[in-house]
């Protein structure tokens, strides 16, 4: 593949390669798709395949994420990234059949019969980030597989260690025509400017607005997953003690560098004070010391690791008061795996940029409000988000929230579950994304439902449209319209 005369640009399918050779690799893929679409038979062969290749690993891939951002904790990879990916593939291989079964609709003429037949798009490209590398990954490549398509994807250059690792497995598991694969630093540009048949990035607004405006050059439809501020909302009616464990749950994964984490969390006013006082009995039952705790990830690396803290220190300036929640008190500012304890910011200015910004690490704005309409103001006043978190038991307050919000998902009583269930789409509206996948609707993403029609053998949606117009033609207009002198 590669050209010996110009300096390798990227790495396809392991090898080193120029952008030409990967051009031509992608107009090979597409010849491949349109002359043999895989039966049912051979794309569950590649849902297991992949399957076995996540669970014949799973020692290798946690060790190299974890080189990767520093120290991650491996329950974080095991739990999120392979069983998350094992379950979507299962899920897809499971009810692969019910999914490529044609849907049979209704047509008004009698004696026609139509239907719906769901056809692969052709060559799909994956784009995964950094945070959950293989779920981001698997999750979207089971609905492209289940669908009958090519994958070619492109893995975060930020967790190069285990990037590099998932491409040589791959290679080992599947035929390029299958499955291929692109790394090198910057490539993401040049990736998301080819002629795909659809293209899924997950990741930053900013960075979906780019790869939106290079997907419209070839007319490529994208699926985005943005993330966003996703706010939680607690209510009079709420346990708070359950509220705060399972807000900091979530917050504390993975080090709160999740697109779906709580951004922020609004809750009485009189109740701030003990919100911060459980989720600092939290941390220190789950979390006795942080430094060296296997538990506990770091930060992905040094440049995340001093925005956050400026995110913190922006906040103070502006009045927020900083509660750090580091049960053994421990000096984490120079240290070289760049772990930051869990952070709580109390009644952050709406300026900052604490509450303008997706955070993506364990710091947590808290912001008191005296009635729910604050909460809805605050929510509709902030791009759509991925997901809305409520904790209480007011029918009322829940009511509102379904009517005067809108969010990817709505979640009562918990903060991420929804994504374990692969029989819900995942993903954003407006400015966290378009598109879901998950379950069938990732297969639906990812096909062309194909109408057929079969006409009758007297054509009667046919017959009216033919000259000459006489009588016959008006008298079915009059009686499907009116006389036109009502």
């Amino acid at each position: 593949m590669t050209n010996k005369t110009l300096p390798a640009e990227l790495i396809v399918n392991n090898q080193p390669a120029t952008h030409e050779d990967f051009t031509r690799l992608l107009a090979s893929l597409k010849r491949c798709h349109r002359g043999s679409i895989p039966a049912a038979p051979e794309r569950r062969d590649r849902l297991t395949r992949a399957i076995r290749l996540l669970k014949e690993n799973r020692d290798a891939l946690v060790a190299a994420y974890s080189q990767d951002f520093g120290f991650r904790s491996p329950v974080n990879t095991l739990i999120s990234d392979i069983l998350g990916s094992v379950a979507a593939l299962q899920h897809a291989h499971d009810h692969l059949s019910a999914w490529m079964k044609s849907e049979v609709r209704t047509s008004p003429f009698p004696d026609t019969h139509a239907s719906i037949d769901y056809r692969p798009l052709g060559v799909i490209g994956i784009i995964s980030p950094w945070n959950f590398p293989l779920v981001l990954t698997f999750g979207p490549l089971a609905g492209v597989i289940a669908a009958g398509n090519i994958a070619v994807l492109k893995p975060s250059s930020m967790t190069s260690r285990g990037s590099a690792l998932l491409c040589q497995l791959i290679a080992e598991s599947f035929a390029a025509e299958e499955i291929s694969t692109v790394q090198g630093s910057g490539a993401g540009a040049f990736f998301s400017s080819q002629p795909f048949d659809h293209l899924v990035f997950t990741g930053s607004t900013a960075t979906g607005r780019q790869i939106m405006r290079a997907a419209a050059e070839n007319l490529t439809p994208v699926t985005l997953e943005l993330g966003g501020k996703s706010p939680v909302i607690i209510s009079e009616s709420a346990d708070l003690r359950q509220a705060v464990e399972r807000i900091m749950t979530v917050k504390t994964f993975n080090a709160g560098q999740i697109c779906i984490s709580p951004d922020y969390v609004m809750l009485p006013g009189r109740k701030i004070a003990e919100f911060v006082t459980l989720a600092r009995e939290f941390v220190a039952s789950s979390y006795p010391a942080l430094k060296d705790n296997p538990d506990y990830t770091a930060i992905i690396n040094p440049d995340e690791f001093n925005r956050l803290k400026g995110l913190i220190h922006e906040a103070a300036q502006l009045g927020a008061e900083v509660s750090v929640l580091n049960p053994a008190n421990e000096d984490l500012d120079g240290e070289a795996q760049h772990k930051m304890a869990p952070t709580l910011l109390v009644n952050v200015p709406a300026a900052a940029r604490a509450m303008q910004e997706e955070i993506f690490g364990p710091v947590l704005p808290v912001q008191g409000y005296a009635d729910l309409s604050e909460c809805i103001d605050t929510i509709n006043g902030l791009p759509h988000p991925l997901a809305a978190y409520y904790f209480g038991h007011d029918p009322a307050e829940i009511g509102q929230l379904c009517e005067h919000t809108l969010s990817g998902a709505l979640v009562i009583n918990d903060v991420m579950s929804h994504v374990l269930i692969h029989d819900l789409p995942f993903g954003g509206v407006g400015a966290s994304g378009t598109g879901a996948y998950h379950g069938i609707e990732g297969f639906k993403r990812f096909s062309h439902a194909r109408p057929i029609f079969v006409q009758s053998q007297a054509g009667h949606s046919n017959l009216p449209m033919r000259a000459p117009y006489g009588n016959d033609v008006m008298a079915f207009l009059n009686a499907q319209l009116g006389s036109g002198t009502d």
